[in-house]
């Protein structure tokens, strides 16, 4: 109580002061119709102005939700699109599922842990075993090439990044469709290798690369990035730089890609090797 005393009695003048303005601005703005209305307008907009900045701060809070639907509704879509569009080839259907013919199915996931800065990095994302994800399932951010799925628990996978010197990827230059062996030097995240392209070919900057179907992994054309630069090396093969299209620094939702006919190819490649 004395505090309060005390800080009346110190700012008295300025309390004193503010009630007077206060009445001043009450009579003002009610014994006048201008300034009343005037007033009425001021409120309003710093009403609106106010609305606007608390529905924005809303929207952007809720886009990771958002994110999250749009990703499994993508690849609902993607299962839907596999099933009412199987790959057939001359009359003949192979594929383990006899009712729908699907090829690959999808599954989304959160990335709950992601490295770049070292030499060999990895993707931790929050779905697993539980959930139907298993080892050799490939990873995309959608549409590009993110990683290859290595290990998994019950409710968690690990994923090898395409940033990882042990990654290789079966690759090809979309506009000739020669293919080589796509690495990542350990340099720059934003930068790959792709080798084994003979130096008879013709290749230009910014031809796309993208993914073959040989891996029996990655579905064939998902992107992997464009080309750079050229140089030849002292074998005749070009080494060439490719600016990949997936920024790994801002990965946040992934697709989980499983080949349906994975095993079958692979047993049957076996009986021949």
């Amino acid at each position: 109580m004395r505090n309060l005393l005390n800080f009346l009695l110190k700012y008295n003048n300025i309390i004193v002061f503010l009630i007077l303005e206060g009445v001043a601005f009450y009579w003002l703005t009610n014994g006048n119709s201008y300034h009343n209305s005037r007033m009425v307008k001021t409120v309003q907009g710093m009403t609106r102005g106010m609305e606007e900045r608390i529905t924005t701060a809303k929207n952007y809070l809720s886009l990771r939700e958002v994110n999250a639907e749009l990703a499994e509704e993508n690849n609902y879509l993607l299962n839907r699109l596999e099933q009412l569009s199987p790959e057939q080839d001359s009359g003949f259907i192979s594929v383990n599922d006899s009712t729908t013919g699907q090829h690959y199915n999808y599954i989304t996931a959160r990335v709950i842990n992601n490295s770049v800065n070292k030499q060999k990095n990895f993707i931790t994302i929050n779905k697993g075993r539980l959930q139907g994800i298993k080892p050799d399932m490939a990873l995309t951010d959608g549409r590009n090439v993110v990683g290859l799925v290595v290990g998994c628990s019950r409710n968690f996978s690990v994923a090898i990044s395409l940033l990882n010197l042990d990654f290789r990827l079966s690759s090809r230059l979309k506009s000739s469709g020669y293919f080589g062996s796509l690495t990542w030097d350990g340099r720059n995240p934003r930068y790959a290798v792709l080798n084994e392209i003979p130096q008879h070919i013709s290749v230009a900057q910014g031809d796309t690369v993208e993914t073959t179907a040989f891996s029996a992994v990655f579905p064939e054309g998902i992107g992997i990035g464009r080309v750079s630069e050229i140089k030849k090396s002292g074998s005749d093969f070009y080494k060439i730089s490719v600016e990949l299209f997936t920024d790994f620094r801002q990965v946040q939702y992934v697709n989980v890609i499983g080949n349906l006919l994975r095993q079958e190819q692979l047993e049957l490649e076996l009986q021949y090797k």
